[in-house]
């Protein structure tokens, strides 16, 4: 009786915490920052590449323009 409690919260407590496991995080394959100056400003491009926990890949790019004073 105790030894089958016993299983069943343990068997629980490791099913609750699996997705933990198996979510994983996301990986960075690559990065690039670009700088560029120019008579109307500066402008900085991002560009990343991640991999996801599910194995889909997302390219990801940010440019900012700051102006010239």
């Amino acid at each position: 009786m105790i030894r089958k409690i016993a299983a069943t919260l343990f068997m629980s407590a490791a099913l609750i915490g699996l997705p933990a496991f198996t979510g994983g995080c996301d990986r960075t394959v690559s990065e690039t920052k670009t700088v560029s100056d120019g008579p109307g400003g500066t402008t900085v491009k991002d560009q990343s590449t991640v991999k996801k926990a599910d194995g889909t890949v997302e390219t990801k790019t940010e440019t900012k323009r700051v102006p010239n004073p």
